[in-house]
């Protein structure tokens, strides 16, 4: 009988359950869109934060760089002087330890004894600045007589005269400088370091076995530029490095040009048993901080940076876009949710008064006040159900819209976190495990999860309930009497 009398008047009043149902569909498709897009931005910020943290990493330790005196740490670089004639290319480079001040090697076993830490490794993080070209010796020409020759003339008493006996014409200089970041990675501990946010595309990545050989992966975008592949070779500091896979950054911005073994970044780097930076895994999410506190304390001098630390200094439009997901977007979903749901109850208590006779009928042929109000709750259930239905249909597709759009949003990464800004010594650059100044490009997703349906259809009956409430407490109020005496 209840479902008989329910499937009659739901066809009898189709035009005022599709209100309803429409009116609620609006507002869970709104939270299932925010939600969706709240969660893009989520993995889009988890994505950059990959490109300078590595997968897997839950903080960083480093130690800020101390003030230098100006001058003082500039790069020098010497050519020899040469007499033959022919103009020889000449070449020189020079490696600096870049970002952060180094810690001992000594330091990686300490924080990785430190409770609640399950994996640390230690990186170095290297600046190559290489001059190469070539000086052209000038031609001195000789007032008065039009010949030219190399050096100076004799003077008329047939010594050197210490008058100029001619005029310098041609000769100088040309040199390139190129410069370019290297990476030293632990080779033993592969799920650590920036190098694990990139994927490799070419060839094959280091072995445990590699720690002290001269191979290299490069960047994919700097492979281009520079021609390389695998097989290749690159020279830093006259040590040939045999190239043996390309890697590309998933966020599409590389940690360094060159990733190398460790011990021989120590080697070129001038930095033996050093690191730059301490790449930490927490045993859990939830012992982070706990773990951040424990080496503050344990290990002065150390800045110890997390994923939560590092993520504040994200600006740009991913910031602003999220901000407006998570705070306007939230609220905007609150307030149209409230209204959908006063509307549905205003609607469904304006249909009871109109049902006035009909109820009072009931009434009078036996029915009781909560049978009627159940009938009256089950209407608005299935309304409920039916917007409920609509709403996740809707918000599937914007969300599906989002995603097939897939807005581009820039992410700026700022120096506060971390322990310093701009580049390393010299002025060229940020390095891998700093918060370096630069700017990445993501493109923004709306995944919509099992949960945020599980929210949509908890709104869909939330909404029939308090519709049933409005119209069953208004039904029940009814008196058999009163309702016959009404017409309609």
């Amino acid at each position: 009988m209840f479902f008989t009398y329910l499937r009659r008047e739901l066809r009898r009043r189709r035009k005022a359950a599709l209100v309803v149902a429409s009116g609620l569909a609006l507002g869970i498709a709104l939270v299932i869109v925010v939600n969706s897009v709240s969660s893009g931005m989520g993995k889009a910020q988890e994505k950059v934060l990959q490109s300078l943290y590595g997968l897997g990493t839950d903080m960083t330790v480093t130690k800020a760089a101390e003030p230098q005196a100006s001058g003082s740490d500039r790069p020098r670089f010497q050519f020899d002087a040469r007499d033959s004639g022919s103009d020889e290319e000449q070449s020189s480079d020079v490696v600096m330890v870049q970002g952060f001040e180094t810690l001992a090697g000594s330091t990686v076993t300490k924080v990785g004894a430190q409770s609640g830490v399950s994996d640390a490794a230690g990186g170095l993080s290297l600046q190559v600045i290489k001059v190469d070209g070539q000086f052209t010796r000038g031609q001195v020409q000789q007032n008065g007589n039009g010949g030219d020759q190399q050096g100076a003339g004799p003077g008329p008493s047939g010594g050197t005269s210490s008058e100029p006996q001619g005029e310098v014409r041609g000769g100088g200089a040309d040199f390139d400088v190129n410069s370019y970041s290297v990476f030293g990675t632990d080779v033993t501990k592969p799920a650590l370091g920036p190098l694990t946010s990139s994927k490799i595309t070419s060839g094959r990545t280091f072995t445990s076995t590699e720690t002290d050989a001269k191979v290299a992966v490069v960047d994919s975008a700097y492979a281009k530029e520079k021609k390389l592949k695998v097989g290749s070779t690159v020279t830093i500091k006259s040590v040939k490095f045999k190239v043996i896979g390309v890697a590309t950054a998933d966020s599409g911005d590389s940690a360094a040009n060159l990733y190398i073994p460790l011990e021989q970044a120590q080697t070129i780097g001038d930095a033996k048993n050093k690191v730059t930076t301490i790449y930490v895994k927490a045993t859990g999410s939830q012992r982070i901080d706990a773990v951040k506190s424990a080496i503050q304390k344990n290990i002065p001098g150390t800045t110890v940076t997390t994923s939560a630390d590092l993520a504040d200094t994200v600006s740009g439009s991913l910031s602003t876009a999220s901000s407006l997901a998570t705070t306007v977007g939230k609220w905007l979903s609150i307030a149209v949710l409230v209204a959908a749901f006063l509307v549905a109850g205003l609607l469904t208590s304006s249909a009871v008064s109109r049902r006035v006779r009909e109820f009072g009928t009931l009434k009078a042929l036996g029915w009781r006040s909560g049978r009627v109000t159940r009938q009256v709750v089950g209407e608005a259930m299935v309304n409920g159900l039916l917007g409920g239905a609509l709403g996740i249909a809707l918000g599937l597709a914007g969300a599906y819209a989002v995603t097939a759009v897939s807005p581009t949003l820039q992410a700026q990464l700022g120096g506060g976190a971390g322990g310093g800004t701009g580049g390393g010594p010299g002025g060229f650059g940020g390095g891998p495990g700093r918060a370096a100044a630069k700017t990445l490009d993501v493109a923004l997703t709306a995944p919509v999860s099992v949960t945020t349906v599980a929210i949509a259809v908890g709104l869909a009956v939330t909404g029939g309930l308090i519709a049933g409430a409005f119209g069953g407490w208004r039904a029940s109020r009814l008196r058999p009497a009163d309702a016959l005496r009404r017409v309609e």
